[in-house]
């Protein structure tokens, strides 16, 4: 059963991460990305370097301690969708590729297309870059999306305004609400449970915990229009938020403000989407 992370860890806990698991997980980062970067002289489809990341993202978990289950399965059958998921750790991206059994791409911020490794990787394997501070490259990056799931390619990505700093769900931004509707698929919400436990914003010390990816039922977005984006972005945060709060220690808090207005498209992405 989850429960609150210790503070401060207990110090073996916290020798081992410093000793053995955080330089293995940056360091078999940085061995899949040279992997997945030579894999992609042949590969353009990118599937090749999809399974790499799916092995990487497995393995750096099995490494942190921790063990993964996925609830809702049923709803992760590689249906061409927008995927959503809230956003608590830097694990939570090598949770996502590993536990989620199709390949997809990832909506990142086009600052991270620029680190070594990581961003090599999300380049040559196709992955979607996002500029928030240059509101009309926002807009043609969620083009460059919308055109990825016309295309049949199952989209992902975080929609808060980055990592929470207490667990709880943030804001979500109305970009994948906005790519839904405009490519016409549904949104699949994923509650992610666990990971801020595991590894939380500013720190490297893990702390072994159990973790669930709980996927919901896909909402439909036939029928909404560009004007009722605000209130689908609510649906979407409600639904992971009930699946969140069920299986957390946590209490929900009392609801957010209302997200940012359908006509601000460069807000509409996270900001921190690894």
């Amino acid at each position: 059963m989850l429960k609150p992370r210790p503070n401060p860890l207990p110090w073996g806990e916290r020798a081992l991460s410093f000793f053995v698991q955080a330089p293995l997980f940056f360091g078999l980062t940085a061995a899949y990305g040279t992997l997945s970067l030579i894999s992609s002289l042949w590969d353009k489809g990118g599937k090749a370097q999809h399974a790499i990341a799916q092995s990487w993202g497995r393995t750096v978990i099995r490494i942190s301690g921790a063990k993964v289950r996925v609830v809702g399965k049923e709803h992760l059958d590689g249906r061409v969708a927008v995927y959503v998921a809230n956003h608590l750790s830097y694990t939570d991206t090598p949770v996502i590729f590993g536990d989620l059994p199709f390949q997809f791409r990832i909506v990142a911020r086009h600052e991270l297309f620029k680190l070594p490794f990581i961003g090599w990787h999300l380049q040559r394997s196709g992955q979607v870059p996002v500029n928030v501070s240059n509101p009309r490259a926002s807009i043609a990056s969620l083009s460059s999306a919308i055109r990825t799931l016309k295309a049949g390619m199952p989209v992902f990505i975080f929609p808060e305004g980055g990592r929470s700093n207490d667990g709880h769900l943030q804001e979500f931004l109305n970009g994948p609400a906005f790519m839904a509707i405009r490519a016409g698929v549904p949104i699949v919400p994923i509650a992610l449970v666990g990971t801020y436990e595991l590894l939380p914003i500013h720190t490297r010390e893990f702390h072994r915990v159990p973790i669930e990816v709980v996927a919901g039922e896909p909402i439909e977005t036939k029928g909404y229009s560009m004007k009722e984006i605000d209130d689908l972005t609510r649906k979407v945060r409600e639904a992971i938020a009930r699946l969140y709060y069920e299986r957390s220690y946590l209490q929900e808090p009392p609801k957010p403000a209302l997200p940012a207005k359908a006509s601000e498209p460069a807000t509409a992405l996270a900001q921190d989407s690894l």
